[in-house]
């Protein structure tokens, strides 16, 4: 045999060993035998077979599944094991097994389609790979928006959602039914809260994703609470992703939050979006993308749609000659219907607008509330961390302003 022939058989016949090695070694054996039967007489014909060592190596793509083992016998479950892929199942001989004595094989991971496989006591495999599919849908991003006294959770998936909702004591739940996280997504639940929802978490339960929503004290959305849960979906045609909201809207319509509103809407001056408060508002816009900000801020169904035009009507209304200054050097009339919709349509664009959002959420939030409040309004897809840096970048560019007067 060749030199080089031997030294592959060798790394081959090592490499094999370490595989062995590594798998974990589960017992699967009945603590009762099959009952004797005609064919056990000539059992002895075939001693390797019906009195050796008999196992199945489980093997899984991608490895690291859980592994459910039943051992059924005439349609009763015998035994049960959990392992993890790969793994050594050691089964009774075939000997001490009945002929419809079964291994049932049940392969699940976070993420994939779970997916289950049966063999045969009595057969000659000994080796078993199960290939994990992955699962339709995925979720891309979610995000949280607060303002005045109203909220919404948005889930952003590749595919149209199949939804559950549920009420429970303290919270809610929401149901993303063969749904699983895209990767680097854990992050952005924990930064997630507000008011009126304490904490978000997200746990995959086979095929579902579970979020569940822990409400502050004092908030409740039962049938006699104090907020209703809302749901609708809807389509962003430009990224290709289906959108599932969420929302949590007053019993009573939130009409002391309304006023509460408009009040600070219009203690808002000329001083909240020029000179230096201007200076905040260029270096915050040049952080964020400018696709996403236009997303975030543009009409899109959403609760805060009236508070934005209403908004940007106000910054018209405060800024130099009247107009809403734009970008690109043009100006237009908030007391035109047709020039505050172009406005609106493209929010990321008005000069000033970022810096009378500070300040109308000033206004209406407590400190604490502030910087969350103002990044679901304009980067709710913007994870907390990134968004407390932007935010102190663009602080610190108005007290370097401020400074130098």
């Amino acid at each position: 045999m060749p030199r080089a022939r031997r030294l592959l058989l060798c790394c081959l016949a090592l490499l094999g060993l370490a595989a062995d090695a590594a798998a974990e070694t589960v017992r699967l054996i009945p603590d009762d035998r099959a009952g004797f039967r005609a064919r056990n007489l000539f059992a002895w014909l075939r001693p390797g077979h019906s009195y050796g060592d008999r196992y199945i190596d489980v093997t899984t793509t991608p490895p690291g599944a859980t592994l459910d083992l039943f051992y059924v016998r005439s349609n009763f479950q015998k035994r049960y094991e959990q392992t993890e892929a790969p793994s050594r199942v050691v089964l009774p001989k075939r000997a001490e097994a009945g002929p419809r004595d079964a291994v049932n094989i049940r392969a699940f991971l976070d993420g994939y389609r779970q997916k289950e496989v049966s063999i045969r006591i009595a057969s000659t495999q000994k080796q078993v790979h199960i290939e994990l599919e992955p699962l339709p849908n995925r979720l891309d991003a979610v995000s949280h928006t607060y303002f005045a006294g109203r909220a919404s959770l948005a889930f952003l998936t590749k595919e149209s959602l199949t939804v559950q909702v549920q009420e429970v004591e303290g919270g809610f739940r929401v149901i993303l039914s063969e749904t699983a996280k895209a990767e680097g997504l854990a992050g952005a639940f924990a930064g997630l809260r507000s008011p009126l929802i304490e904490s978000i978490e997200a746990l995959q339960l086979g095929e579902d994703l579970l979020v569940r929503a822990q409400l502050a004290r004092g908030v409740s959305v039962s049938r006699q609470g104090n907020y209703e849960l809302r749901r609708r979906q809807s389509r962003d045609e430009l990224r290709n992703l289906w959108v599932y909201y969420v929302d949590m809207v007053p019993a009573d319509g939130g009409v002391e939050a309304v006023a509460r509103a408009r009040g600070a809407l219009s203690a808002i001056g000329s001083g909240d979006v020029a000179g230096c408060a201007a200076r905040f508002d260029q270096a915050l816009r040049d952080s964020l993308e400018a696709a996403a900000l236009a997303r975030a801020l543009a009409p899109r169904g959403s609760f805060t749609d009236p508070y934005l035009r209403t908004a940007m009507k106000r910054l018209g209304e405060v800024s130099g000659g009247g107009r809403i200054a734009m970008l690109d050097g043009s100006s237009l009339n908030p007391n035109s219907a047709i020039e505050l919709t172009a406005a609106m349509s493209q929010p990321g664009e008005a000069l000033g607008y970022l810096a009378l959002l500070r300040t109308f959420v000033e206004e209406i939030e407590a400190p604490g509330q502030r910087s969350e409040t103002l990044r679901g309004l304009v980067a709710p897809e913007t994870d907390a961390a990134k968004w407390s840096a932007l935010l102190e970048g663009a602080e610190r560019a108005e007290r370097q302003c401020l400074a130098s007067r």
